[in-house]
């Protein structure tokens, strides 16, 4: 068991943060307004905490922030996430007209690759981003076994990682580890195809799959 700290509170931090609870882990939510997303909460038993509490009481932290504002808000936290993993589930892209992801806000570069440039004594570890947030904690949901992919340069923080996954519910062999965090720019341009899969099929449960 192990104390797990998810940053955010919309649809993708909650649906991580229940499963990881239920796993048996113990869980806060870092959120800006914890009294009221506790108000809100109807899941398994998680703390609220402010970000840079949450930060600081767990030994893995999962960025669940908006992708566009992730390196701003884990960057303030530099102190809190010192020595400690930091998944990062997000994409960062600029906004289309009808609210979709649009362009890569870093092209040539990533969000997990900005989160270790401002987080150097913090292992980032990218993984879970090339999928509806629904499936990240039911991947057994889709007919076709999708993919995790995972990019960081800790080997030991990946295992960590690889573990948790385990407690979502991810077989190892549907788990590829790409390498380095730069290799987290190929999972994050998936972010791309998502308007047109959104518009075609709305939120039905979808990722990427790896045919080996």
């Amino acid at each position: 068991m192990k104390n797990i700290g998810v940053l955010g509170s919309g649809r993708v931090a909650t649906v991580l943060a229940n499963k990881i609870a239920s796993a048996g882990h113990t869980v806060t939510i870092g959120t800006r307004d914890p009294a009221r997303a506790a108000a809100k909460w109807s899941g398994a038993h998680v703390a609220f905490r402010d970000h840079a509490e949450t930060a600081r009481r767990a030994a893995i932290v999962v960025n669940a922030t908006p992708g566009d504002t992730s390196v701003e808000r884990l960057g303030a936290l530099r102190e809190e996430l010192r020595g400690k993993i930091v998944i990062d589930v997000s994409n960062a892209t600029l906004r289309g007209e009808d609210g979709l992801p649009g362009s890569l806000l870093y092209p040539g570069s990533s969000v997990a690759e900005r989160l270790q440039g401002a987080l150097p004594e913090t292992a980032v570890v990218k993984t879970l981003n090339t999928m509806l947030f629904t499936v990240m904690a039911d991947p057994t949901s889709l007919r076709v076994p999708p993919t995790a992919f995972l990019s960081g340069n800790d080997e030991n923080a990946k295992a960590v990682v690889v573990g948790l996954l385990g407690d979502l519910g991810w077989p190892a062999d549907w788990i590829e580890d790409l390498g380095d965090v730069a290799t987290a720019r190929g999972p994050e341009a998936v972010a791309l195809l998502v308007p047109s899969v959104l518009r075609r099929r709305g939120l039905a449960p979808f990722a990427l799959a790896l045919a080996r």
